[in-house]
């Protein structure tokens, strides 16, 4: 790469300078330079900010299996049975998981192109920042609190421990379900904020479990579509496929929902990049990687599900589908066992969940717009975001624990999904702009092209309003709570982060007379955070 495309893929012409940081201290003896000689040295384009070259750990590997984790969840366990009830019928099922999976592709191209243009920590944050620059701060704050206050490992943890309890023949409840899935929440916040390197060593180990048992369940449903299931009559799930079908908007953007839920995570590496080695070229090789074979996968997984069990027992069955499928192609002893890999898989997207959001909310820490930003911003003691960690841990067991019982794992799902889909329309939206009005500001490695760009805006809007219109009679989205609290939920949260910026950045200098700046410093750990400090108006 030559040393003026070097420059062009750092500094992009201005658009990553959103917040004009003119100072930088580095070095022994914490002098200043202009930032330009930072983002313009021998590891421009491939190294946004100036993290330490020891400090970037995540190799090849590890980002793919980074995003195989947080995909590969308990999603494709857990929620076929959800999709067949919004959707009516197998056919439509069927096509939603190959509506998710071309939603999911335009996703990898748009978070490929902001990933590769602005290599560094934060993810969808530095990208709003990048696109939002006016008012001043807005768009930071809205977004400190949707990622502060949302629990994205809640979901999965009530799941982990359904399956755990399955397997051990114990009948569930709504608290030692919860039990289970706190202990194993716990596990993962130990383990990544003591042991980083250990922690990617069992996200790598359970990642390569993951795609052993989902290979497992796709050639096992080959052998169910040739009529070897140990259960009478055999389904016939695939005559008349439509069967059913309904068609209520509420009902099948809930069903999608699920589907796009089963998909998130194509974006992981993206919190992260400014631990990654070769950042630019390890996402452009990994996230495609990763997509590519998850869709095949899941394809196969949900095909192998409808051949071995009847559309009944999928409908009845909640959120222990792939444990019928387990007994009805291998028997009731292989179901046990079974049931404990499908927990296993939670684990590790758990894990890798973790590790993501902590990871988010330590950059909020640098960029100083939390409170006690120096502790939030720490990698002390055991070099890892031990601060950001336990605040998502701790809003994670919240969620968890809060909802009632027959609801806790829909809720969770869709206070993950509502507000990623806003987040994604304005991230997609904003790169529109982009094309349309700084085509010669915007220069990355990477173009994800204008019809690509455009249908994943009009999919996440249409997901972002679908789940105002109120479900057909017979349908519902929760049991015991109102169709629209999610979404009141996720508007509510972003609300906070707006009144927060009311205060932090508008009450609070106008009363005291000064204003706010921004600088950058270089901390004792060798990574450069933002501070802010207050200047006489």
């Amino acid at each position: 790469m030559s040393s003026n495309r070097k420059s062009v893929e750092s500094t992009h012409s201005g658009v990553e300078d959103k917040f004009d940081p003119t100072v930088v201290k580095v070095g022994p003896a914490d002098h200043a330079v202009n930032r330009d000689e930072v983002l313009n040295s021998e590891h421009a384009g491939e190294q946004y900010d100036n993290v330490p070259i020891e400090k970037r750990t995540i190799g090849l590997t590890s980002a793919v299996f980074l995003i195989f984790n947080r995909i590969i969840g308990t999603g494709i366990f857990a929620t076929p049975s959800s999709i067949l009830a919004s959707s009516g019928s197998v056919g439509l099922a069927l096509f939603m998981w190959v509506i998710g999976a071309i939603i999911a592709a335009t996703g990898v191209a748009v978070y490929l192109e902001f990933g590769t243009g602005l290599p560094r920590n934060g993810g969808e944050k530095v990208y709003l920042e990048a696109i939002y620059r006016s008012p001043k701060f807005l768009v930071t704050c809205t977004y400190a609190s949707y990622a502060v206050l949302l629990g994205w490992a809640a979901g999965n943890s009530v799941v982990f421990g359904e399956y755990i309890l399955h397997a051990a023949d114990v009948e569930i409840t709504q608290w030692n379900q919860r039990g289970v899935g706190l202990a194993c929440i716990s596990f993962a916040l130990i383990v990544h904020s003591t042991r980083l390197e250990w922690g990617l060593r069992i996200q790598n180990l359970l990642g390569t479990f993951k795609i052993v048992i989902l290979l497992l369940i796709a050639f096992a449903g080959f052998a169910a579509l040739a009529g070897h299931v140990k259960v009478d009559p055999k389904p016939r799930n695939f005559h008349n496929a439509f069967d059913g079908t309904k068609s209520n908007a509420n009902a099948f953007v809930t069903g999608l929902y699920s589907v796009i839920w089963s998909f998130i995570g194509y974006s992981n590496v993206n919190y992260a990049l400014s631990e990654v080695k070769n950042p630019v070229r390890t996402l452009k090789i990994a996230a495609p990687l990763a997509i590519i074979s998850v869709t095949i996968l899941y394809i196969l997984v949900n095909i192998a599900y409808f051949a071995a069990v009847p559309k009944d027992d999928i409908l009845n069955g909640g959120r222990i589908v792939a444990a019928l499928f387990f007994r009805n192609v291998f028997g009731r002893s292989a179901e046990k066992a079974l049931s404990v890999f499908v927990a296993l898989s939670a684990l590790g997207n758990i894990m890798s969940v973790l590790f993501s959001q902590g990871r988010i909310v330590q950059e909020l820490g640098r960029e100083g717009v939390l409170p006690f930003s120096r502790f939030f911003a720490s990698n002390k003691p055991f070099n890892a975001p031990a601060a950001g960690l336990l605040t998502h841990y701790l809003v994670s067991v919240v969620i968890m624990l809060a909802p009632p019982p027959g609801d806790a794992f829909n809720f969770c799902l869709n206070l993950v999904s509502y507000p990623l889909a806003i987040i994604n329309a304005a991230i997609s939206g904003g790169l529109i702009y982009f094309y349309f009005y700084k085509r010669h500001e915007w220069s990355p490695p990477f173009r994800a092209t204008i019809p690509v760009v455009i249908f994943f805006f009009l999919s996440n809007l249409f997901l972002s309003v679908a789940p105002l219109v109120p479900p057909e009679d017979g349908s519902k989205v929760y049991n015991d709570l109102p169709y629209w609290l999610h979404v009141v939920v996720s508007i509510g949260v972003f609300a906070i982060g707006t009144a927060y910026w009311v205060v932090w950045a508008r009450i609070m200098p106008a009363l005291g007379n000064y204003k706010r700046e921004r600088r950058w410093v270089l901390q004792s750990d060798g990574v450069s955070r933002s501070v802010f400090t207050k200047v006489p108006a």
